[in-house]
């Protein structure tokens, strides 16, 4: 298959490729350590398109994973991903295992037959490489357009149209219809804290967050290390690859119709439990605890993993990954370097080299000594995280 070298667009114009709709496309990534494929899983017209009408192929190179749509020959949509599969397959469960993961991407609904791909982002040299291609018709009988649910979707924060601004849809995990009011003064108080941060805090009128009110039939989450399994929404709980704080929602299908009828460019999904944990992925989705007291610490850490496409900077605690990181090859992320890039934070104010992260303690370095994305009690960001927050959301907001 076709190397993907580089990505070029034609001049975009919105209306004369997309209809104000947004196409949800389903897919089964399968495989272990060694080999993974993706198969086209469903097709689903959802609400309106709340991403970007201009920048419809970003440029941030970001994700394990990235989705391209063609019209003829020419691209007119890609972003990049990542998924909690892509995780897995680093694991040792993975050297020994066969699974498969499902997983969701949002492009706008085309008006016409389109060409979509998945490529992979090679271990050995950081470059993708097309995984398989799918023709979609939007016409198509198989395009499903059911109301997926009926959920109360409140409006917390609007500064705008939604092309123009990040749009956050936060979901309510383990909540009881009971326990809506809870939700909503848990949702509140998560944006408090969120935009305490820079540089979220000078960006706040550049942000809509709504609130999902997806009710579940018990309280809580899945704590398989304890014997707990609960019955709710996305799904989501504490052990993932055996790692006690690492809270997720394995099958991210239930977090994609949980979201169905909201306007989001990021869902974000809050858990109704007080134990300490979350997990966050590039362009996929964010968890964080609803009661603890580091969960303003845990929601803007997770957040910014999946928004910006942070990595983790810490590398003392316990993960299940095996050599996630190539030292020959420079890191994606922006905010960790192996230095095979010398220029990657080039003319970045007050950044050094520090040695240690993603996980590594040796062949790694960030660009400050603490940062959100290594400790919890640090005030801020560090300067490669700020300069790619803020490039982020600037991307969603050009107008």
């Amino acid at each position: 298959m076709a190397l993907l070298v580089a990505l070029t667009a034609v001049a975009q114009d919105y209306e004369k490729y997309f209809t104000p709709e947004r196409l949800r496309i389903d897919f089964v990534f399968s495989g272990n350590a060694t080999r993974q494929e993706v198969f086209l899983g469903g097709l689903h017209c959802e609400n309106e398109w709340s991403g970007p009408h201009i920048g419809l192929v970003d440029k941030f190179n970001y994700g394990e994973y990235r989705i391209s749509v063609f019209s003829g020959n020419n691209l007119i949509y890609a972003k990049g991903f990542s998924s909690l599969f892509s995780e897995w397959r680093t694991t040792a469960d993975a050297k020994i295992t066969d699974k498969a993961f499902n997983n969701s991407v949002w492009i706008p609904m085309p008006k016409s037959p389109v060409k979509v791909t998945i490529s992979e982002r090679k271990h050995e040299d950081g470059k993708f490489m097309e995984m398989n291609s799918f023709t979609i018709d939007p016409a198509s009988l198989e395009v499903n357009r059911e109301k997926e649910n009926d959920y109360v979707i409140d409006t917390m924060l609007f500064n705008g149209p939604s092309e123009s601004k990040v749009d956050i849809a936060i979901i309510a995990e383990g909540y009881t219809a009971e326990q809506m009011s809870k939700f909503r003064t848990d949702a509140t108080k998560f944006l408090g804290y969120f935009f305490s941060y820079e540089p979220y805090k000078s960006h706040k009128n550049d942000f809509n967050f709504y609130a999902v009110e997806s009710v579940s039939a018990e309280a809580g989450t899945d704590m398989p290390g304890k014997g707990i399994w609960k019955n709710t929404v996305a799904g989501s709980g504490f052990w993932t690859f055996g790692i006690e704080r690492y809270m997720t929602a394995q099958d991210q299908s239930k977090t994609a119709r949980a979201c169905s009828r909201a306007a989001f460019d990021l869902p974000l999904v809050i858990v109704n439990v007080d134990k300490y944990g979350g997990g966050g992925i590039y362009n996929y989705y964010s968890l964080c605890s609803s009661d603890n007291a580091w969960e303003g610490y845990v929601f803007t850490h997770e957040f910014s993993h999946a928004f910006a496409g942070l990595a983790d900077e810490y590398y003392t605690s316990d993960v299940a990954y095996e050599n996630m990181y190539d030292f020959k090859v420079e890191p994606w992320e922006p905010n960790i370097t192996t230095k095979v890039d010398p220029d990657k934070w080039k003319n970045l104010p007050d950044a050094g080299y520090f040695e240690g992260g993603g996980y590594q303690a040796h062949g790694i370095w960030r660009s400050a000594k603490d940062c959100l994305m290594i400790t919890k009690d640090c005030p801020g960001f560090c300067p490669a995280c700020n300069r790619a927050i803020n490039a982020m959301i600037d991307f969603y907001c050009e107008r």
